[in-house]
């Protein structure tokens, strides 16, 4: 975080100087009013957490405030949130252990009154001078899942803690602090609860996600699309029309082409997104993982399920659902997501009564779906209920327009993290990419250019700095066999295509740059057939 800590005597000057809320409510109750203002579905559910700790510390002094969750996987309680820098990022408690596992354990609050000596307090997550353990207490409160509508309050886990040490003042302090700490603990159950979700989700997704699976390996999701070629362009027109909508989308297409990329971008363009999007790389997840992964299942529902856990279908609730390599669904995934789209509702593993999600799912695939439903290897109805608006996104070897503004693109990426620009790519080098099938669609392209970055001189990627698969007798500009002439036409294309480059398709700026006329430019361009508008990307953005 880049907000300091304060020093131990700075941290205790402060808290004891607070103002005296004393027996007066209204301080309390602005606060928890504030809180609760802050809080909702429209708003990241981590950035309403952080601001409700610092809120803590300004307001009323707390130190330290933090909010420790249960990792179901492991069975420890983990710092999942703090307001200042801790100790160490992965120290956990065993549920029982110390303060904080003796909450979780119990459901109740305890109250430290003097840290030093206390049999229970660790002081595990944060440093802490001998003064403050003289001076300070420490408070833990638990957090109890989000109430259900048919749920008794004893029926409701233990998902967490929200701690805070604070100045001992008194007693009678000290417990009005507690039992507002508790308040704010009810305030927060659902975004404690989605934020548990999500470092679960996280944790259980492969963290090496193979090479087919990776449609924007390396870069953001959200960067821009770029597309220059009429196909591309005409498939965005559509995508942006298929926003508006609510029926599910097909993204259908090779492994490479962008599936996830347009996904995102339906996603941020449609009225949903200020809600989640939810990734799942069904390719990715063992195929005995994916129908709890999806739809979750209750506390006990199999060995191992030592709590309740949401699945991916409601995590998305009223936001987005991307599926990507649907066809990897096995029966009873299939029949969970027909069921999401028919009924909008989801039954958790182990639960005898589904819960609704209003939830967009975006599914996209590099199989014949239609052929896979026709053999009865996927469900005909759910290819039905997927196909409703479908968009094929071509292979780059059928839009080659659009290899020179990625190339582009992708050096620009490379030189805004590294800080080593490229100045242009040689003709030959432009040819060699615009010539090659690219069957690894565009991260091969990426990782191409990213290697040739690497051995480049003179920050200029020459046909040589591309691999091997790339470069033959045919198209390679040190083949022995070029006459006089093919060899001043091919340096000549070369010079005309570098000015076009620096000069963004600008056929004029090219001419000056070359001390000729915009007359012999726009022949000699037309002569060798070279298109001035693929050059255009460089000075967008």
């Amino acid at each position: 975080m880049s907000r300091q800590e304060p020093t131990p005597r700075e941290g205790i000057c402060a808290a004891a100087s607070r103002p005296s809320d004393g027996l007066d409510g209204r301080p309390w109750l602005e606060t928890l009013r504030l809180m609760a203002a802050g809080m909702g579905p429209q708003r990241p559910f981590q950035a309403s957490l952080t601001a409700l700790l610092r809120m803590l510390s300004v307001r009323h002094g707390f130190l330290r405030p933090h909010l420790v969750l249960f990792e179901p996987e492991t069975g420890l309680l983990r710092l999942s949130l703090a307001d200042t820098p801790p100790r160490a990022r992965h120290a956990d408690y065993s549920p029982g252990e110390g303060v904080t596992g003796q909450v979780f354990a119990t459901g109740k609050p305890v109250i430290v009154d003097r840290m030093r000596g206390h049999p229970l307090f660790l002081s595990r997550l944060f440093e802490r001078t001998d003064a403050e353990l003289d001076a300070l207490s420490f408070l833990c409160v638990p957090i109890l899942a989000p109430a259900q509508s048919d749920a008794a309050l004893s029926a409701r886990e233990v998902i967490g803690t929200l701690n805070a040490d604070t100045v001992f003042v008194s007693r009678e302090d000290l417990e009005l602090r507690c039992a507002f700490l508790e308040a704010a603990a009810a305030l927060i159950a659902n975004e404690a609860a989605y934020l548990q979700e999500e470092m679960a989700r996280q944790r259980r997704l492969p963290t090496d996600v193979p090479p087919e699976y990776r449609e924007t390996e390396g870069e953001d999701a959200a960067a821009p699309f770029v597309a220059q070629s009429k196909v591309m362009r005409h498939i965005l027109e559509q995508a942006a029309h298929v926003a508006r909508g609510r029926a599910p989308v097909l993204l259908r297409g090779e492994p490479g082409v962008g599936k996830e990329r347009l996904a995102t971008r339906i996603h941020a363009t449609s009225p949903r997104r200020d809600m989640p999007l939810v990734v799942c790389h069904c390719g990715a997840v063992p195929p005995e993982r994916l129908e709890a992964e999806l739809c979750g299942y209750q506390k006990g529902a199999f060995p191992g399920a030592v709590q309740t856990q949401k699945g991916l279908f409601e995590q998305a609730h009223m936001g987005t659902l991307f599926l990507d390599a649907v066809e990897d669904l096995g029966p009873e995934a299939q029949a969970a997501l027909l069921r999401l789209l028919q009924e909008h509702e989801v039954l958790r593993l182990g639960a005898s009564e589904p819960v609704t999600a209003d939830v967009r799912v975006i599914a996209a695939s590099g199989a014949p779906l239609d052929d896979l439903a026709a053999r009865g290897d996927f469900s005909p109805e759910l290819f039905a209920r997927l196909n409703v608006c479908a968009l094929l996104i071509p292979p780059l070897r059928e839009r080659r327009e659009d290899i020179i503004p990625l190339a582009e693109h992708a050096l620009q990426r490379h030189a805004e993290r590294h800080g080593a620009a490229i100045k242009r790519i040689s003709y030959p080098a432009l040819e060699l990419l615009s010539r090659y099938y690219w069957p690894g669609n565009v991260p091969e392209l990426k990782s191409c250019l990213l290697r040739a970055a690497q051995y480049c001189q003179d920050q200029v990627i020459r046909a040589g700095d591309l691999p091997p698969s790339l470069q033959t007798a045919e198209s390679s500009a040190t083949e022995a066999g070029l006459s006089l002439g093919e060899a001043v036409t091919r340096f000549e294309k070369e010079m005309l295509v570098d000015a076009l480059i620096k000069a963004g398709g600008n056929m004029l700026k090219a001419a000056r740059d070359l001390k000729s006329s915009y007359r012999i430019v726009n022949y000699k361009v037309k002569k060798y057939g070279i298109d001035p508008h693929q050059f255009t990307f460089r000075n967008k953005g």
